[in-house]
């Protein structure tokens, strides 16, 4: 895979990317792969499906890829499942 540089980010701009990538539990690295994949996404893919994404390295992945790989497996909801409320109350009332 190529490799990204950017040269003389301002302190602040890491700091924030920093508390960012921690608020989401990635490194910063991942941080900025992911920023830099939504920012291609949404310039490229505007009016295309979602697809799934890749993995990051070691297998981890954000709420958002998972979200995204969802939505392209099932596009549609399922029209006669049970609410999330519905499985619960069945669970909780099987004890």
């Amino acid at each position: 895979m190529p490799n990204l540089s950017i040269k003389n980010v301002p302190e602040e701009v890491v700091a924030r990317l920093r508390a960012r990538a921690r608020r989401n539990h990635r490194s910063l690295q991942g941080e900025l792969l992911e920023l830099a994949c939504a920012a291609a996404r949404s310039v490229d893919d505007a009016a295309q499906p979602a697809r799934p994404l890749k993995r990051a390295p070691g297998g981890t992945r954000s709420i958002e890829q998972i979200a995204a790989e969802h939505r392209a497996r099932q596009a549609q909801p399922i029209a006669d499942a049970p609410s999330a409320a519905e499985l619960i109350r069945r669970e909780r009332d099987a004890r």
